[in-house]
């Protein structure tokens, strides 16, 4: 290895927009119960499997109906 490095000819990572944020996100045990079963039938984690839904919705540009009672 050497000492130094010249970074100066670098380029930023084209991919870097596409990565993953790390949030913290409150949810119901039900959701979270519901997914794992999910996961234990497709072998995908159950984070995978969430991102994916919300990504399926954020793109298709899905509306919650919300019924207040």
């Amino acid at each position: 290895m050497k000492n130094e490095y010249d970074f100066s000819k670098g380029k930023k990572n084209p991919y870097a927009k596409m990565l993953k944020k790390q949030v913290t996100i409150n949810l119901s045990t039900e959701v979270i119960v519901y997914f794992k079963e999910q996961a234990k039938e497709t072998g995908i984690p159950y984070q995978t499997l969430i991102n994916l839904y919300l990504m399926d919705c954020a793109r298709s540009g899905k509306k919650l109906a919300i019924t207040w009672y």
